[in-house]
């Protein structure tokens, strides 16, 4: 049992769903990065995505591509990333914490290094989106070898005949990607989307988080409604690229996670 399959059983035995905050490692700066993500938990956040900056961000909109390049000009790394997730272990040994980003730094790293560090820094799950179940080998397999969830994307592309593939390795929790496109695209609406986490979960026992699209309270409540938690990820970036001080950053978050926590 990781710590992300921790916090979904323990929601499910409160009645709650998930509410799951993703920013990007090292932005605005390293130490102020390393203070909002050490007040997460505290607004409500069930579960830390940490965005690694990289260089080629394909998946990403503006919002989360420029967040990555003020962490990449302030001189964010690897090591660096995997430092702001050894600072919240000091205080919070309980939230998980998934390392969102591109296979390119850690194929850099080597996977038997990479996993090793992750491991001991308290990462929990790795979303990698640039490496396709036909890749599992690479870094799936091993990560899962290693006591690492490896958490897998589905999009409203993902046809029945694709959809076991990607569940096939996957662990922790499906994350469901709203709208086809990038990052920060249009609102999420549940109703077009309840039909398509159902159907993922008549194929898997895992929990779908629900992600890209939900920018306020009302959107996490109903997205939430439908699945077992919710992401929020370009509404907090844009927080932090307005420069907005740290405790007007944690706010936005705890009222997105009181909208997520009310479904």
């Amino acid at each position: 049992m990781t710590r992300i399959d921790d916090t979904f059983a323990r929601l499910k035995s409160e009645g709650r769903k998930a509410f799951v905050a993703y920013v990007m490692a090292g932005d605005p700066d390293f130490e102020t990065s390393k203070e909002i993500v050490r007040g997460l938990p505290g607004a409500g956040v069930d579960i830390i995505e940490l965005g690694l900056p990289f260089t080629d961000p394909m998946a990403d909109g503006a919002t989360i591509q420029l967040a990555g390049q003020r962490a990449l000009a302030q001189g964010m790394t690897l090591d660096r990333t995997l430092e702001i997730a050894r600072d919240l272990r000091k205080t919070d040994d309980r939230t998980p914490i998934v390392m969102m980003g591109y296979y390119n730094p850690i194929h850099s790293r080597g996977v038997p290094k990479f996993l090793e560090q992750a491991k001991e820094a308290g990462i929990d799950g790795l979303i990698v989106v640039d490496l396709p179940p036909e890749e599992d080998a690479e870094l799936c397999l091993p990560a899962q070898q290693a006591g690492l969830n490896f958490i897998r994307l589905a999009t409203p592309t993902t046809d029945d005949a694709r959809l076991p593939k990607v569940l096939q390795n996957t662990s922790g929790f499906v994350y469901y990607v709203s709208i086809t496109g990038i990052t920060g695209a249009a609102e999420a609406q549940a109703e077009a989307v309840a039909p398509e986490v159902a159907r993922i979960k008549s194929k898997t026992d895992l929990p779908i988080i629900v992600g890209f699209g939900v920018k306020t309270p009302e959107t996490a409540k109903n997205i939430a409604s439908i699945a077992d938690g919710t992401v929020v990820g370009s509404a907090i970036v844009s927080q932090i690229a307005e420069g907005k001080p740290v405790p007007e950053i944690l706010a936005f978050v705890k009222a997105l996670s009181d909208g997520a926590h009310s479904a």
